[in-house]
């Protein structure tokens, strides 16, 4: 099955989730800020915590704020 298809919004994740990034509904600039923010498709990400309406993820021990905006662009699907 496409990965995209079975996949959640990062936005709707739950705190505790772990996820690995499978798409990007954004054009080339929001890509290139989640690639600044070392945020790629294939990347394994946790969810910390919604703050606010965003959500803070960990990749690799690093923290990351992302808006609701960014996060609900964000396609990703549950590790075990």
């Amino acid at each position: 099955m496409n990965e995209r298809m079975s996949s959640q919004l990062l936005s709707d994740t739950p705190v505790g989730q772990k996820v690995r990034m499978v798409a990007i509904s954004g054009g080339k600039q929001l890509t290139r800020r989640l690639l600044a923010l070392g945020l790629t498709v294939g990347s394994e990400l946790e969810v910390l915590h919604h703050r606010g309406r965003g959500v803070v993820v960990a990749k690799q021990g690093n923290r990351v704020a992302l808006g609701k905006g960014i996060a609900e662009k964000i396609h990703a699907v549950k590790l075990d």
